[in-house]
This record gives C-alpha cells, sequence and structure tokens, in this order.
C-alpha cells in the first residue's frame, strides 16, 4: 500500500480469489487503497499454486496480493456476520467474483450489503454473468475455459495443428482491468450523486 498514492484513503472489502479479482484490487493498492483481502480458513486456492514457491508462500499468490492486509472468516458460519457488516460499513469499495447465487447465499450480495452502506460501491467479477448461461450455470469462470469458450486457442500454435491455451491468463487479466476501470468510475460517480452501485 502507498499511503500517497492517488487512492490514498479509499478502503476496499475483498472477497475475490484465484485471479480475476485479486489483480484488480491490487492495482487499487498500488495505488494507495487500503484493502483487506477475505480469505477461507484453508486461504486463497493460489496460495497452494506452484512451484515456484519463495520462503514457502506461491509466487502466483504473492504476484496478485501485494500491498493487501488479509483476513481469515468463515463466511459460512454465524460468527462472521457481525464482521461482514463492520467491513461493509468501513468500506468504499467491495469486490467479488463468486458464481452466480453464491454472495447471495453467504450474505454478501450487493442487495444485503447495499442495505447496510448505500454508498458502496460493489463489484462482481463473473465468467458468465449474474444469472450464469447454461450450459455453464455451474461451472467456475476460469481463464483456460473462458479461452477455449470463446475461441481464442484456435487463433494460436501452428497454422495446421491444434488448438493451443494463450501463454497467459488473459481472460483473468483483462476482467481485472475492467472490473478495475468500472470501480474507478462508479466512485468518481458517487463523488458527484453520493450513491454507490453494482459494477
Amino acid at each position: 500500500m502507498h499511503a500517497d498514492g492517488p487512492l490514498s484513503g479509499v478502503k476496499v472489502f475483498d472477497l475475490s480469489r484465484i485471479l480475476a479479482g485479486p489483480y484488480s484490487t491490487q492495482l487499487m493498492a498500488d495505488l494507495g487503497a487500503d484493502v483487506i483481502k477475505i480469505e477461507p480458513p484453508v486461504g486463497d486456492d493460489t496460495r497452494r499454486f506452484g512451484p515456484p514457491f519463495i520462503e514457502g508462500e506461491s509466487t502466483y499468490f504473492l504476484s496478485v496480493n501485494r500491498g493487501k492486509r488479509s483476513l481469515v472468516l468463515n463466511l459460512k458460519h454465524p460468527q462472521a456476520r457481525p464482521i461482514v457488516e463492520k467491513l461493509t460499513l468501513w468500506a468504499d469499495i467491495v469486490v467479488e467474483n463468486f458464481r452466480p447465487g453464491v454472495g447471495d447465499k453467504l450474505g454478501v450480495g450487493y442487495e444485503a450489503l447495499s442495505k447496510l452502506n448505500p454508498k458502496i460501491v460493489y463489484v462482481s467479477i463473473s465468467g458468465y454473468g449474474h444469472q450464469g448461461v447454461e450450459p455453464y450455470t455451474k461451472l467456475p469462470g476460469y481463464d483456460l475455459v473462458i479461452q477455449g469458450i470463446g475461441g481464442l486457442p484456435a487463433l494460436t500454435g501452428p497454422e495446421k495443428g491444434p488448438p493451443y491455451k494463450v501463454g497467459t491468463s488473459v481472460a483473468d487479466l483483462t476482467s481485472g482491468l475492467n472490473a478495475f476501470g468500472g470501480a474507478m468510475a462508479a466512485l468518481y460517480a458517487r463523488e458527484k450523486s453520493g450513491k454507490g452501485q453494482q459494477i
């Protein structure tokens, strides 16, 4: 966190995991926002992605979570509710990338949190939209799957060969950048209107 950055004073309640959401909130932290990342008791999945590891920490996890504070919280446990409420009242921005309906089931969906804090900018990142798209509704929106559905691997690799995955996670990184941009636009709109919104 850079205390003198342009987002100094902006507070982010980060419910995201893996890559797209954490990349978005890392950009916020890099610009000075105070980001509190919520992790389940087993930790973000990417803590186990590797090798390589640095002193037991996955470099994948480190590459998109610098400058944040982490808090272990089991959102399924009733004792988590007061902490969620406190963080919602504290935050300017909430970022999540749950599958459709999961945030609502856990009590951290936009409707629930915006009732507590109407000024909240709530950013949802989803592979297939809020309602999902059949037959993908139950699938997580992993980058490789999104690349395949979009036909991107057919554009890479040898001309007469099989499809190749793009070397980096372009769908996740693009989603993270778009989420970051949407959050910044909503934050600016809130300065004029005094109202939050869901992105």
